[in-house]
């Protein structure tokens, strides 16, 4: 059985809990790639991957489903196989567009949303969506610009500190009056100045991906004790 030991950590139960999940990932690069990957491994039931995207060879140093093989498909197909492969069993929904606050897309089948993509605005439209929905949301802060794995962070958005990312977020979100959204962020200084191309390499937006996706299933196997 493909999560016989997980298993052991989280009993049948915890197991059979997950397999009914259903989660949203919007974004598939270097972090939303990882989060998909490590919540199909952990026995997720259902995904809905949402991403405009397709894989470019400047994807490769650091994004999970950039290959020769896949550059120029789009990263919402090349994602599904690769989760399918992993568990057959596994309900994958695609949504390939570029979502933004006049996208159309029904937030109250997820039992949790996961945003992972890096256009300000529409971080801002899944985390109000999700919370005028009271359902539980995670945003991914910045992963640039960052080499030192250990210093990324798991907390509320609002406690957060050094990230140029999450400062313009909690302008926006204290604007809409939406307090209390969890984040994965980095207290590393920046090495660069931010201007143009951001520097990037394969361990940190990996390392916050699975960060996220561990959260999500702490969160669920909690909230349903």
């Amino acid at each position: 059985m493909e999560f016989e030991r997980l298993k052991l950590q989280i009993g049948a139960e915890g197991l059979g809990l997950l397999s009914t999940e259903h989660i949203a990932v919007f974004g598939l690069g270097g972090v939303g790639g990882h989060v998909a990957e490590t919540l199909t491994r952990s026995g997720i039931g259902e995904l809905t991957i949402v991403d405009k995207d397709t894989i470019d060879i400047t994807n490769i140093n650091r994004q999970i489903l950039a290959l020769h093989s896949t550059i120029g498909q789009n990263k919402v197909d090349v994602c599904s196989s690769r989760l399918l492969d992993i568990n057959p069993k596994i309900k994958v929904h695609t949504v390939n567009i570029e979502f933004s606050s006049t996208s159309d897309l029904d937030f109250s089948k997820f039992d949790y949303v996961v945003d992972a993509v890096d256009d300000i605005e529409a971080k801002v439209t899944i985390i109000s969506r999700a919370k005028a929905q009271n359902i539980s949301v995670i945003s991914a802060m910045g992963a640039g610009n960052k080499m030192d794995v250990s210093k990324i962070k798991i907390a509320d958005i609002f406690d957060t500190y050094t990230c140029p990312l999450a400062r313009i977020m909690r302008e926006k979100l204290k604007k809409l009056g939406i307090s209390g959204v969890k984040c994965a962020f980095s207290t590393e200084q920046p090495l660069f100045k931010a201007s143009g191309t951001i520097s990037s390499n394969a361990f940190v937006p990996a390392v916050m991906g699975i960060t996220i996706a561990r959260e999500v299933v702490l969160d669920l196997l909690k909230n349903k004790e």
